[in-house]
């Protein structure tokens, strides 16, 4: 995708992934690996929304993982997206975990490869976007799954 920099991941093993070495906006739908992480936190590549950039880390982003299993129960930390971000994607239902926010380091994310590759060989990747009517609403299940409902009704008084 011409205009966006990344960083070949210097320990690929198998197929390499490329890691953004900018922020990427709000509302951004790309892809985070969670290695690493423990059990039952999320432990394995997925697609998030990218919440805010870090303010002043410009290697961080507040993130939120999307995923195509439906919650059970439905919980007002659950955001379920109108539509797929993803290209080809064949499942419908995707659901924003808006209690499983995440700061990561731009080393863990990288663009939606599209399947294509342009005709000098590149792979093409896109970086989607959400709605911003489903980016508040996604923002509004952080409030409430960080437990600061009661806080963000103070705000509003006053």
């Amino acid at each position: 995708m011409s205009g966006l920099m990344f960083e070949r991941m210097s320990t690929c093993k198998g197929a390499c992934r490329l890691a953004l070495s900018f922020q990427p906006n709000p509302r951004t739908v790309v892809y985070c690996d969670f290695a690493g992480y423990v059990k039952p936190e999320i432990v394995k590549r997925r697609p998030v929304v990218v919440l805010s950039a870090h303010k002043r880390n410009s290697r961080l982003v507040a993130v939120v993982p999307l995923s195509t299993t439906r919650p059970n129960p439905v919980e007002t930390y659950h955001c379920r997206l109108r539509r797929n971000p993803l290209p080809n994607g064949d499942v419908t239902e995707v659901w924003a975990k808006c209690d499983m926010v995440a700061v990561v380091s731009l080393q863990r994310l990288d663009l939606i490869p599209t399947g294509r590759r342009y005709p000098d060989g590149r792979r093409e990747y896109i970086a989607p976007k959400v709605d911003v009517d489903q980016f508040d609403a996604i923002r509004t299940g952080v409030i409430s799954g960080l437990g600061l409902g009661a806080l963000s009704s103070e705000v509003r008084r006053s």
